[in-house]
């Protein structure tokens, strides 16, 4: 629901990041009923408070994403697969973002390191989880800690946008973390609460969508899935991942 951001830089094809998110990607993501009836449907309280009820039960969550960019002269669409597993208390949760079309990279974080790293560069860039500005990083938040109506100031009902499936409700509102440079999240809810799709535009006019399915909660997730180890012979670089 993309805590952030990782932009793809056009001379070069490969994304810098922009890593507090760690929606960012709702920093991307905090933000990752039968239709709804029509009470449910005007209040935007109760869905929210339903998403977070759904969240926060939460140890784990596996999705198929597909992730959709448009700005600076650039149209982008990947895909791949996100892992979020809970984090500790005062601690952002872990995450992993595999990237497989049409470019295989990936961006990981153990909830103290986050990482980006494309097969074949050089290079491995490294910051620490809290210091995040990444529109996927809110995503880190979610399992366990959701609270929608504190972290998007605003938060309503959006019937101006439609939903990608019927039945679906859409929420809107501004990140409190990232108001600075988000002017409107939108959230599209399924009937049973869970997140399916994060719209998140930008104050400079661009936008990444991300979309989510075949969603599988609270299985299995191994340790080793968070952590990573550049290649032999690659570079480490320590960065603040800022815009």
């Amino acid at each position: 629901m993309r805590s952030g951001l990782l932009k793809e830089s056009p001379d070069r094809g490969v994304e810098s990041i922009n890593v507090n998110t760690a929606i960012t990607k709702f920093a991307v993501v905090l933000l990752l009923a039968v239709a709804p009836a029509a009470g449910a449907a005007g209040d935007g309280h109760s869905i929210a408070a339903g998403v977070d009820e759904h969240y926060n039960h939460l140890r784990s969550l596996q999705a198929e994403f597909t992730e959709i960019y448009h700005g600076s002269g650039i149209e982008r669409t990947e895909s791949g697969t996100l892992w979020l597993a809970k984090g500790g208390l005062k601690k952002p949760g872990k995450m992993r973002w595999e990237y497989r079309s049409p470019k295989e990279k990936l961006f990981v974080s153990d909830g103290k390191d986050a990482w980006f790293y494309v097969p074949g560069d050089r290079q491995a860039r490294r910051t620490e989880a809290r210091k995040l500005d990444d529109i996927r990083s809110p995503l880190a938040f979610l399992l366990g800690k959701s609270k929608l109506e504190k972290e998007l100031k605003g938060l309503s009902l959006a019937p101006d946008v439609a939903p990608v499936n019927a039945g679906d409700v859409v929420l809107r509102g501004v990140p409190q973390a990232l108001a600075e440079r988000v002017s409107e999240i939108l959230l599209e809810v399924a009937p049973d609460h869970r997140i399916v799709r994060i719209v998140i535009n930008e104050v400079d006019g661009s936008v990444t969508e991300y979309r989510f399915s075949d969603q599988k909660e609270d299985e299995a997730i191994s340790e080793g899935r968070f952590r990573f180890k550049p290649p032999p012979g690659t570079e480490t670089v320590e960065s603040e991942l800022g815009p």
